[in-house]
């Protein structure tokens, strides 16, 4: 599996993005796998934005960023959508989309990343 994240840049405070991961394929049964969203900032561990397991389940999302964030998936196209508004200094750093078969935050129960996107918030 190999995912491409992009969509990330340079924003002022209260701005907004939206990031796209493309996943060239998936050997899972149908579509019940989870895409994920993870953020990493220098000299900080890797945390969970969002996780979303299939169209019939509600994804979740990090108490940092509820309300803040949303998270789409285009499973056709093999694709995840991260929008983001009110952005914040504090959610500056590297996102990747991951692939796995397990709804969580835990980094280790996945798959597959993706190289990043760099999102910086000033």
């Amino acid at each position: 599996v190999q995912l491409v994240e992009s969509g990330g840049g340079s924003v002022q405070a209260g701005g907004s993005l939206r990031l796209s991961c493309a996943a060239s394929e998936y050997a899972g049964p149908g579509y019940d796998y989870t895409i994920a969203w993870f953020r990493q900032a220098p000299g900080k561990e890797r945390e969970g934005v969002a996780t979303h397991y299939n169209d019939n389940e509600r994804p979740y999302y990090a108490d940092s960023m509820k309300g803040r964030v949303t998270v789409a998936r285009d499973n056709g196209l093999k694709k995840s959508y991260l929008q983001m508004n009110d952005l914040k200094p504090e959610d500056s750093g590297m996102y990747y989309c991951s692939i796995g078969d397990y709804c969580t935050f835990v980094a280790g129960a996945y798959e597959a990343w993706g190289r990043g996107t760099q999102v910086t918030v000033s």
